[in-house]
């Protein structure tokens, strides 16, 4: 009876130290520094439920931003991002690199020297410098995407044609006039007034008019006033 006893704890003992070797590895294995936190304005959801600021937001999650809402996810060392309205992405991170797949809307990337960055839509990636921190911003709609890098330098890849993006200037990718999409514009940038309104027309016949009137009176002043003036010339 003895010997069964001691037979079944060794037995337990030896269980319960090989499931703790393994939690042990799989927990040694997972990257020390995986979490980030957010900040939010409005109404912002990750994997589909409302967000508050100071929650923890880890790799892999879905961010969405509503009308007049943003949020912005803290990753210590690594770098931020800033969410803005109406936007729409999936956000993977690690202790090197950041990448995301950005399916609508407006998102600043800003991640430190060394942490390989890339931004994916569905009209281009966007690459940033890993020996640098850099500073860009990703917009994306239907029609067409664009990238306005800040600071630092930004590699933009549309198939197989990559263009190198310097700090103030910009790329974009996609068709402006394509059927059934709305063409996201710049920052600051608006469309300018349509001359086919019914308004636009109207002052424009309303101006030709007041021309034709004009010029025909002052064809008949000079018919009036006795013939052209002929000046002599200077003997």
């Amino acid at each position: 009876m003895l010997g069964k006893n001691i037979l079944r704890k060794t037995f337990t003992s030896v269980t319960l130290v090989a499931v703790w070797c393994a939690f042990s590895m799989v927990a040694f294995a997972l990257p020390g520094d995986l979490a980030g936190d957010i900040k939010v304005t409005g109404q912002v959801s990750v994997n589909g439920q409302p967000a508050v600021s100071g929650a923890t937001v880890l790799s892999g999650a879905s961010i969405t931003t509503g009308a007049g809402s943003s949020a912005v996810v803290s990753l210590g060392k690594v770098g931020r991002v800033e969410i803005q309205e109406n936007s729409n992405l999936t956000l993977n991170f690690s202790e090197a690199s950041i990448t995301a797949i950005l399916n609508e809307g407006k998102v600043r990337f800003a991640p430190s020297a060394g942490i390989a960055t890339s931004v994916a839509t569905k009209h281009l990636t966007a690459m940033a410098d890993v020996s640098q921190a850099n500073n860009f911003l990703v917009q994306t709609a239907c029609a067409n995407s664009w990238v306005d890098t800040v600071s630092g330098l930004v590699t933009v890849r549309q198939g197989s044609t990559d263009k190198r993006v310097a700090a103030g200037s910009s790329e974009m990718a996609g068709t402006m006039g394509q059927t059934g999409c709305k063409p996201c514009l710049r920052p600051d940038s608006a469309p300018g007034p349509s001359v086919g309104n019914w308004p636009w027309l109207l002052l424009l016949a309303a101006g030709a008019a007041g021309a034709g009137i004009y010029f025909g009176t002052k064809d008949d002043d000079t018919d009036f006033g006795g013939g052209a003036i002929n000046v002599s010339p200077v003997r």
